[in-house]
């Protein structure tokens, strides 16, 4: 056995979990900030917001991913200390792989598509003359926004949930 439940090595990585959590979700937890900042500036210093946005997430989902990898070597070097069969753990899992599946299905897509819109836009010039109302690339950047304004928050709400879950243990 490389390690057991409490010494050096099962400390080691747990540091390395706490760590990648850290990195991994507070790259994307304030990424509505981001949001509301790129919305208030136009073409491409909005732009510019958006795609540094996207970069950081892109690195945190790195650190997130390997957060869910970190905690299953700790259950599996807790010398059954921690199981899998206890609730915390499980349901800890379960919601990480449904938080995970719902940022890389419904937010991830989303986040690309505004950014797309974002350069349709900044590429576009000014509006043809006698043009009245919208592009039709804000009015569907509109939509998106407010679908990303539920999905954000549930992401979050996750989160909060899980971390919960490690804190307080329920079934340990």
């Amino acid at each position: 056995m490389l390690a057991t439940y409490g010494d050096d090595a099962y400390k080691i990585v747990l540091t390395l979990h706490i760590l990648c959590a850290i990195i991994g979700f507070g790259a994307v937890f304030l990424n509505a900030l981001y949001g509301q900042q790129a919305k208030s500036r136009q073409g491409t210093e909005g732009l510019a917001i958006s795609e540094a946005n996207e970069l950081v997430s892109k690195v945190g989902e790195f650190f997130i991913v390997a957060v869910f990898f970190l905690g299953l070597a700790l259950v599996l070097m807790s010398d059954d200390v921690i199981g899998f069969g206890q609730t915390w753990v499980w349901l800890a899992m379960t919601l990480f792989v449904i938080a995970l599946a719902v940022a890389v299905g419904l937010m991830g897509p989303r986040a690309r598509r505004m950014i797309d819109l974002q350069r349709e836009l900044a590429a576009g010039g000014p509006p043809p003359a006698g043009a009245s109302g919208p592009p039709p690339q804000v009015l569907e950047m509109e939509k998106i926004g407010k679908q990303m304004a539920v999905i954000g928050p549930f992401l979050n709400i996750m989160l909060i949930v899980i971390l919960a879950l490690m804190v307080f243990k329920p079934g340990f």
